[in-house]
């Protein structure tokens, strides 16, 4: 008796023990993102959003008062007329009005979920006269973003996650409080707020999908294909998605981030963007040092080759490296700035043609010349912008 108690205070004391060190790295809220214990729809910032929120709770009603009369009649009846109280099984034939009614009432029911649901779905897709058309096109495992209409035409960036917050997660050891955890990216979606954005879909590799809870909408991103959607927020703020449908092993290393701002703010941020891609925007014809060229190289890698590739250039797994890879160690520098521009194996390796030619030269230049890669050779943007050609 005495081990059993020991035994259950041990269990006892062990559950709460993980629940505290469970409680001690707790996360809060995120605004805009995911809630502990999370149970409802996103609180809705877009009109779109407000009624799909209106729509799941008239649905629920209905749903629940169907449920509750068709059971609540079906029990009582079973209870009241129970054999132990006498009862015999009634004789009698179809009645029509009965048939017909319970034809009606249905049918009578669905027209009614049917009408606003209906208006809902059309409203969704109604992209006409948006006041700013964005492309977001899906890699393998990031964003591409480019404006085409509107205040801000001609800005475009890649949105990758949080390098900091890759590392953690690779480490399998968060061991802090992180409200965005795999949420944070480097260069947020920025939109103005009460404007219709219309956002247009594709991808370049496998079917990914553009998610925002809070706005109400989800649009797959297919290759070879263009799909669109739209929302117009009505608040300022940072607001959270993920890609909604499963692209691989990096599938939750593809959030998305839209930050709302004001009419103000976001025109002073256009104006900014546009001068730092001004700034960016190299000469294809301008020709680097070794030095100068391998340390821009060694930015794009983190940013966009370090989640596969590895820092070290190592690989895992599946992902080959590049450290003494044939390729990278080959006199005929074509052929790496080939892969760069068309990808390889089917897509394992994605195309980085939305790279700039300064931005493409300056990453093989530095797994040309970092590790073991010792080649001493050097490719410049012109060449990279012949291979475009």
């Amino acid at each position: 008796m005495i081990k059993t108690m020991t035994k259950t205070l041990a269990s006892g004391l062990i559950w709460i023990g993980a629940w505290a060190a469970t409680a001690a790295h707790a996360v809060n809220d995120l605004p805009g993102g995911p809630a502990v214990r999370q149970l409802n729809m996103h609180p809705p910032v877009t009109k779109i959003a407000e009624e799909q929120h209106a729509l799941h709770w008239m649905m629920m009603v209905i749903c629940t008062v169907i449920f509750v009369a068709v059971f609540g009649v079906m029990f009582y009846s079973i209870w009241k007329h129970r054999k132990s109280t006498g009862h015999q099984p009634a004789h009698f034939h179809e009645s029509i009005k009965v048939e017909i009614a319970w034809t009606l009432v249905p049918l009578i029911i669905v027209v009614i979920m049917a009408i606003p649901a209906t208006k809902a779905v059309i409203a969704g897709k109604d992209t006409s006269n948006a006041d700013l058309t964005i492309k977001a096109t899906g890699h393998q495992w990031r964003w591409g973003y480019d404006y085409l209409k509107g205040e801000g035409d001609g800005i475009s960036f890649i949105s990758s996650l949080d390098n900091e917050q890759r590392i953690l997660s690779n480490s399998g050891n968060v061991g802090k409080n992180i409200d965005d955890y795999l949420l944070k990216v480097d260069k947020p979606l920025v939109v103005p707020v009460n404007k219709k954005i219309r956002i247009i879909t594709t991808s370049t590799d496998v079917i990914h999908a553009f998610a925002v809870p809070a706005f109400g909408i989800k649009q797959d991103a297919i290759p070879g294909f263009v799909r669109d959607t739209w929302f117009k927020a009505e608040k300022t703020g940072d607001f959270y998605g993920q890609c909604a449908e499963l692209c691989g092993k990096e599938h939750a290393y593809m959030p998305i981030h839209v930050k709302v701002l004001s009419a103000q703010d976001y025109a002073a941020w256009v104006v900014a963007e546009k001068k730092k891609q001004s700034a960016k925007a190299d000469d294809p014809s301008k020709v680097w040092a070794l030095d100068d060229l391998s340390k821009r190289g060694e930015k794009v890698y983190a940013a966009n080759c370090a989640a596969c590739h590895q820092a070290n250039g190592k690989g895992a797994g599946a992902i080959k490296p590049v450290d003494g890879s044939a390729v990278v160690l080959d006199a005929d520098k074509s052929k790496q700035i080939a892969v760069l521009l068309n990808g390889q194996n089917n897509g394992a390796m994605p195309a980085w043609k939305q790279l700039s030619d300064t931005e493409i030269a300056a990453v093989i230049t530095y797994t040309k010349n970092n590790w073991s890669n010792k080649t001493g050779q050097i490719v410049q943007p012109a060449e990279v912008l012949a291979a475009r050609k």
